[in-house]
C-alpha cells in the first residue's frame, strides 16, 4: 500500500476524463492505496505565478505562503498519478500554474548550491501519467511529445532516485471508437490495481 496523489486536471466532470478518473481511482482503490484526490478544478487552484510569488521564489522562507496544504499533500506522496488532456501539444495552463508554483526551491529541489541542484522529493516514488490527445501520435511525435516529457523526465527528476515514470497514453481521441475508449479506460483501471 502506498499514499498516493492523485493530480487531476480537467473543468467538465462529465467528461471523458471523469470516466477515466473513476476507473482508474476504483483500480488503486482496490489495491488497497491510500487516496489523496487534488482535483485542481473542483479546488479553485489558483495557477497565476503572481508578481509577489516571483519575487519571492527562491526564497525559501517564503515561498510557500499560501501553498503550504499542496506542499504538505505533494511530500506526503509515495506516489503521484497525473491526469489530463492535452490542449495545444501541451498540458492544460491550470496543471502547468500548478508545476510552476510547486516545484519550486525548498519544497521540489534545493538550490542552496545553485551549481549542483538537488532534488528533494525523496518520498516519491512513482510517477504515472494518464493523458489523452486530440491528435494522432505522429503528430505528438512530430512536436516531440511534450507531455511525456514533462511527465517522464521533468516531474521524474525531482523524485527519488530510483523513482520510475510511466505514461498511458490514448491518441487521437477526437476520433476514438467507442470500444477504443472503453478499452483505454480498462488499461488504466487494470494498471491503477497493478500499481
Amino acid at each position: 500500500m502506498a499514499r498516493i496523489l492523485y493530480l487531476y486536471c480537467h473543468p467538465l466532470p462529465e467528461s471523458f476524463h471523469g470516466a477515466i478518473r473513476t476507473a482508474a481511482l476504483d483500480g488503486l482503490a482496490r489495491a488497497g492505496h491510500e487516496i489523496d484526490l487534488l482535483d485542481l478544478y473542483a479546488e479553485g487552484f489558483d495557477p497565476v505565478l503572481t508578481a509577489e510569488g516571483r519575487r519571492h521564489y527562491h526564497d525559501v522562507t517564503v515561498n510557500q505562503r499560501g501553498l503550504e496544504d499542496y506542499v504538505a499533500r505533494l511530500r506526503a506522496a509515495q506516489m503521484l498519478v497525473v491526469q489530463f488532456p492535452t490542449w495545444c501539444f501541451g498540458p492544460p495552463a491550470m496543471l502547468k500554474g500548478f508545476i510552476d508554483r510547486l516545484m519550486m526551491p525548498g519544497v521540489a529541489f534545493d538550490l542552496s548550491d545553485p551549481r549542483h541542484v538537488r532534488p528533494t522529493l525523496d518520498s516519491l516514488e512513482r510517477i504515472v501519467g494518464v493523458v489523452t490527445y486530440g491528435r494522432p501520435r505522429w503528430m505528438a511525435l512530430a512536436m516531440q511529445d511534450p507531455p511525456r516529457r514533462m511527465v517522464t523526465r521533468y516531474l521524474r527528476w525531482f523524485a527519488a532516485r530510483r523513482a520510475r515514470a510511466e505514461y498511458l497514453a490514448l491518441y487521437h481521441l477526437n476520433v476514438a471508437p467507442e470500444a477504443r475508449r472503453r478499452a483505454f479506460i480498462e488499461r488504466v483501471r487494470t494498471r491503477m490495481e497493478r500499481l
